[in-house]
Order: C-alpha cells, then sequence, then structure tokens
C-alpha cells in the first residue's frame, strides 16, 4: 500500500458548486493532513510563549515526489492529539523504579545515591502521566532488537551521560552475563551487546563545537571558551551511528555572554569575541543541524535533541527559605505553573525559534518542565565526594549539594520512556 501524498498547504475554497469527485477528492485530502499532522508540532510549555512558530517535532520524512514516509524505526503512532510531555507525576509504587541500583553495575559513584546513604527511596517511585494519553510500556527486548547490528550515541554532557547510563540499566538485565560490555576511550565511551552486535555509545562534547572543556577528565575551567564552526572536531567520532542522541546547555552559562574562537586553539594570538548567551548557542544549534543535514540519512537514522535539565540551586524559586536547595527535598514541587530561575527562558526561546525553522528531521525531548517539578530527584550530598569536605560544609551539607545530577534509578529513566515513545511511536 503507498504512503498518503504529504500536502504542505490546504487550498483555500470559495463558495463554489463542487462536482462529486472533486469533494470526495477534497474530503480526502482533510482527512489525510488531519491524519498525519497531529504529531508535526509540539508546544513546549502553554505558560511560555518559546517561539513565533512554536516547534516542530518532524513524524515523516519527504521523498523527491512529496510523498510522506514512516521515520525509521517507527512502529506505530500515539493517540491524537496526544502531548507526552505536557502531564503530571503520579506516585507509581507497582511499576517503578524499573531496575534496582544494586542491580546496575554501570552506574557511576556520583549517581548512587542508595549507595553513599539517602535515607529515603522516594524519589524512585514517580511515574510521568501525560495529559489525555499514556506512555508505552519501555520495552527492552524490543529496544535490543530495534539496535541489533547498529549504534545508538549519546552526545553531550554529564547530564546525557547519565541518560545513557539510564538507557544500559534499562537494557543489560535482559541481555546474559558475559555477553556484554563496557569501555572507556577518552571521550568516548562504549557499552556493547555482544549478541545483537549493538552498542549504546556516549561521547563527552559538552558544547558539541570544539571548546578549552574537551577534556573527558580535566574540564573544570571557568573561563570557558568555544570554537566556531568546529563541530566537526567531534563530529568524525559520530559518524555511522543510527540513532543519534543530543544535548548541551548547562556548559553555556557562564553568564549573560560566552566567549567564541574564531580561528584556532592552536594560533599564537587568539582572535576571542564575546558573543551574548543566547546567540552563542544559537550557533552552536545550527551547527548540530548542519552536522545532521550532511552527515545523518533520515531514510535509515533518527536523531534527537534534549532540552535543558533544571537545577534547583535555589529554594526561593519554590517558596522555600532563602539559602536553601534541593539539600533535603523528599516532594516533588506541585504547582503546573512552576518555572526555576536557573531554566533561562530566552535560550528556550532560542531552541524553538531554531527547531522551528529547520528542514532537519530531528525530534525534540522536552524535558525541562516536567523535570523542574522533581526538586527531590537529585544527587544532592548523596553521591562519591572527590575530595574531603571542610568542617563548614559538614556543617551545611546544602553548600555542596549536587542540585545539577540526578539519582538512578530515577528521573532520567523517565527520560528514556519518552525517548523510546518518540522512537517508535511518532
Amino acid at each position: 500500500m503507498k504512503p498518503p501524498i504529504s500536502i504542505s498547504s490546504p487550498s483555500v475554497l470559495r463558495k463554489a458548486r463542487l462536482s462529486p469527485y472533486l469533494f470526495t477528492l477534497l474530503a480526502f485530502i482533510l482527512f489525510v493532513a488531519v491524519l498525519y499532522g497531529e504529531d508535526f508540532m509540539c508546544m513546549f510549555n502553554q505558560e511560555l510563549q518559546l517561539s513565533p512558530v512554536s516547534t516542530w517535532l518532524l513524524s515523516t520524512t519527504e521523498t523527491k515526489s512529496g510523498e510522506a514516509r514512516p521515520l525509521p524505526f517507527a512502529i506505530g503512532k500515539l493517540e491524537e492529539g496526544c502531548d507526552i510531555f505536557r502531564g503530571r507525576w503520579v506516585r507509581d509504587e507497582s511499576t517503578r523504579p524499573h531496575y534496582q541500583e544494586s542491580e546496575c553495575p554501570y552506574i557511576q559513584p556520583q549517581l548512587t545515591c542508595q549507595e553513599h546513604g539517602r535515607p529515603d527511596k522516594g524519589y524512585q517511585f514517580w511515574r510521568w502521566q501525560p495529559d489525555g494519553c499514556n506512555l508505552p510500556s519501555f520495552n527492552a527486548t524490543l529496544m535490543l532488537e530495534t539496535l541489533r547490528g547498529k549504534r545508538m550515541m549519546f552526545v553531550g554532557d554529564s547530564l546525557n551521560r547519565g541518560q545513557f547510563v539510564s538507557m544500559v540499566c534499562l537494557l543489560h538485565s535482559v541481555i546474559p552475563e558475559g555477553a556484554k560490555s563496557m569501555e572507556t576511550f577518552g571521550s568516548l565511551t562504549v557499552f556493547t551487546a555482544k549478541d545483537y552486535n549493538a552498542t549504546i555509545e556516549f561521547y563527552w562534547a559538552p558544547f558539541l563545537l570544539e571548546s578549552n572543556s574537551d577534556d573527558a577528565i580535566v574540564h573544570r575551567i571557568s573561563d570557558r571558551i568555544v570554537r566556531k564552526g568546529s563541530i566537526n572536531k567531534h563530529g568524525k567520532h559520530w559518524k555511522g551511528t543510527d540513532i543519534m542522541v543530543f544535548n548541551t546547555y548547562l556548559w553555556w552559562m557562564t553568564g549573560l555572554e560566552m566567549k567564541v574562537l574564531k580561528g584556532s586553539f592552536d594560533d599564537e594570538v587568539r582572535d576571542v569575541v564575546e558573543l551574548s548567551t543566547e546567540d552563542a548557542y544559537r550557533m552552536g544549534l545550527k551547527s548540530m543541524l548542519r552536522w545532521t543535514k550532511k552527515n545523518m540519512d533520515p531514510k535509515k537514522t533518527r536523531v534527537f535533541f534534549v532540552s535543558m535539565s533544571p537545577s534547583h540551586q535555589k529554594s526561593i524559586d519554590w517558596g522555600g527559605e532563602p539559602g536553601g536547595n534541593c539539600y533535603n527535598q523528599t516532594t516533588i514541587i506541585e504547582d503546573p505553573n512552576y518555572w526555576g530561575s536557573d531554566c533561562r527562558k530566552g535560550v528556550m526561546r532560542v531552541i524553538g525559534e531554531v527547531f522551528s525553522k529547520t528542514k532537519v528531521p530531528i525530534v525534540l525531548l522536552n524535558i525541562t518542565q516536567l523535570s523542574s517539578y522533581r526538586r527531590d530527584a537529585h544527587t544532592s550530598i548523596y553521591k562519591k565526594q572527590w575530595h574531603p569536605l571542610t568542617a563548614e560544609q559538614v556543617t551545611n551539607p546544602a553548600s555542596y549539594a549536587d542540585c545539577v545530577h540526578w539519582c538512578l534509578p530515577g528521573l532520567q529513566d523517565t527520560w528514556n520512556e519518552l525517548l523510546f515513545t518518540k522512537l517508535f511511536y511518532t
């Protein structure tokens, strides 16, 4: 059966006598437009006007003849009008968590909250419930069969590494011992499911572009610089992937401006300019899209971009005491309009503007709003501390609480449920 014809825009109908054949044709065109048009656009947030025309979430590619073709790996469609990024958190102790922390040996010590003394487990038992529809259940076997003979790669910063580890934990239990491995080669970490000839990989590139923070181990540099037009420095390692998941945000947040290098880091005299954070971020997104257009075949591959991950550094954002943060927070934020000061609205607008104008088939995973409610899910003080705590820190735990990263199992498993849904149900 041939796929339906893609309709770029509906005709303007004027009052006139229509033949039965023409009327039938117009009715068919309208039916196709409604059936295949619902998933093309997903608004970021009803309270925030993020862009003039919203962000497109493409669910089909087009052939040269203009015919619509379902995206690779898709096996179904969501319910009509279903926005999986808008909803609420529901307590669920019957199906959550998907795995136990002690059962997944791949979680870094920065994310093993129970091992490092967290006294509660409540953060593990929340399920995201979209309004008016349900998320498909995560199916590890389906995911692995889909990845047979293929590569899936997460590219970005430590938050994307957390999502990568979450994906590995969601899958590894159905892989026999001895048939899986995890290896690190500089900026690249590779999990291999040997029986499937499949890899799930993470590549450290916090800006996507080349920067002075590219060392996978030593990268805590306060004076951050990114190099314009340099995405191929890292991109050469990404070629050949079948499913790509990008993220970049936190490392751009150096203030109101970002330093951008024109030329090379090897130049004796560096030509460095300062751009507003929004303009620099826009430059990075456009570079990512150009790389995607050149290197990813939309007939065979899928590309995703994860929006900003919120932190909960200021408890006054949700009505708490001044000086507090995510430390000792064990409940979710229930205000549906909550938006923390850590999530820069200007950057979200840039994402909306850039994505709405591109024709590159890339899917946005808009995890920002739903994650903003989860002040309870951060690693806080329950992680490996790389340096001995000072006496002042010991007496004031909030002073060293990590309100950026997330405990596993936890919130980032939900991010992968959303990724699973968008991969298979467009």
